[in-house]
């Protein structure tokens, strides 16, 4: 973020925690919410803010943990033994290159819902603490926020240390805050454990800032579910479901059809154009781009593919790593392999599987055929069955169909292998040399008739 008047911003993410009540080998932090796990989620939205720093708190696990974010530009901190949250935030600015008006933001890396938005109100501020606070029906566990008759923010109550009077107050705080760097440095070396966890609270500095007649400056977000941490798997889905359900609610308000929003996941980015339609129970992860008039059915799962204006896909395929030119019918029950690519009018019918293949312009594989390692041409047909045998066990081989070409059914096409345009194949054929231009092919072995065959029998019959 660039210099202001209120200084650049550093943003420290908590992400050391066990999380015992996930019941996990797998650290909390990298379950998975919308196909991502929570700490990037996190890091996406802190991202958005364009920091100065960001520096991310790792404990339990903490070589998985930096391990799945390699890709960043982080600085990571360790902590090895966990003394709250006000320790933890001690170690995150440990040797932070900060000015004394620079500001330090704390994030959570198993709150995955929060927005950038929202942070861009507490960013916002020129307090010298401020923090997201929520109102909640059911405030236990959580902080109680305290303020004077006034409205001015005096301290923060955690849960364990509340007296009854105090667990009635329904605002509380969600734990992210930011604060001025050069007093946040002073406030951290002055926590003590004298609590009910025996450990140091950043809480307390909420305390201290009014004490001491500092600004302290209460953000409240009016979605709840933005500032929600997960503890458990239980509450891991139901943010999921709150996500997917905003998510195809979304989809629905910009012009798609979805049968039914409680029924879809978006794990990624999906990209509609006019006039398409979603069946129910359909999972897109990745980037998916479905071009105007597409008609996804039920059941479907597509990943990292493009499906050109006019297409359908029909009920219970698969579709990953693919490019449709447009006007294509696929499936049911297909499934299109990364690599595979279809233009314009290509069908692909009904336990259908595509990999690594080209599929000609109006060309169809229709029935229960395997094409892999292959290019077809334009107007061509491969009957029922048909299999490109591409694999000798080492290597991947390349078979070439040309344009017009009619296989029959069964027939088994052995890589490498090519056939000329307008060839036939007969049905029944295993193809191991190349066919030429308008030749027919008929490889298959002689019938036998024996007139009067007995079928053996059992003994005793």
């Amino acid at each position: 973020m660039k210099d202001s008047a209120t200084g650049r911003v550093h943003v420290v993410v908590l992400a050391a925690g066990k999380g015992t009540r996930m019941r996990s080998s797998k650290p909390k932090v990298l379950h998975e919410l919308a196909g991502r796990s929570m700490l990037a989620h996190c890091l996406d939205t802190a991202a958005a803010l364009n920091p100065a720093t960001v520096r991310v708190v790792i404990g339990h696990q903490g070589e998985a943990v930096r391990e799945s974010q390699s890709h960043r530009n982080l600085d990571w901190v360790w902590q090895h033994e966990q003394n709250g949250t006000g320790h933890a935030v001690q170690l995150g600015i440990e040797g932070l290159q900060a000015r004394p008006d620079d500001r330090v933001l704390v994030l959570y890396a198993d709150v995955p819902l929060l927005g950038a938005d929202l942070l861009a109100r507490l960013t916002g501020s020129n307090a010298v603490v401020s923090l997201l606070t929520v109102h909640m029906d059911d405030p236990t566990g959580y902080g109680r926020i305290l303020r004077d008759d006034t409205g001015r923010v005096l301290r923060i109550v955690e849960q364990k240390d509340a007296s009854e009077a105090e667990r009635e107050v329904r605002e509380v705080n969600t734990g992210i805050l930011m604060a001025r760097y050069g007093e946040l440095e002073t406030w951290l070396d002055r926590l003590e454990s004298g609590n009910a966890q025996g450990e140091l609270y950043l809480t307390d500095i909420i305390e201290m800032a009014a004490a001491e007649d500092k600004v302290v400056e209460a953000v409240i977000a009016e979605d709840a579910w933005a500032v929600t941490g997960v503890n458990d798997r239980l509450a891991l889905s139901r943010l999921e479901r709150v996500y997917q359900q905003r998510q195809a609610e979304a989809l629905a308000l910009a012009g798609t059809t979805v049968a039914d929003t409680a029924r879809i996941d978006i794990r990624g980015s999906l990209d509609c154009g006019q006039d398409v339609s979603i069946d129910v129970d359909c999972v897109f992860e990745g980037s998916v781009r479905l071009g105007d008039n597409v008609h996804i059915g039920p059941h479907c799962v597509l990943r990292d593919c493009e499906i050109g204006p006019g297409s359908t896909v029909e009920a219970f395929s698969h579709i990953d790593g693919v490019v449709t030119a447009g006007d294509n019918a696929i499936g049911p029950y297909a499934r299109l392999r990364p690599g595979a690519a279809l233009d314009s009018s290509a069908k692909i019918g009904n336990f259908v599987e595509i990999k690594a293949a080209r599929i000609g312009a109006r060309s169809k594989v229709n029935h229960l055929s395997y094409v892999g390692d292959a290019r077809v041409g334009d107007d061509s047909n491969l009957g029922a069955g048909t299999i490109t045998c591409n694999y000798d066990g080492a290597n991947k081989h390349h078979t070439e169909i040309g344009d017009r070409v009619f296989v029959g059914s069964a027939t088994q096409l052995v890589a490498p292998v090519s056939v000329g345009d307008d060839a036939t194949i007969g049905a029944g054929s295993t193809i191991t040399r190349n066919v030429g231009q308008g030749q027919l092919a008929v490889a298959r072995a002689r019938q036998s008739v024996i007139d009067g065959w007995q079928r053996p029998r059992k003994k005793g019959d």
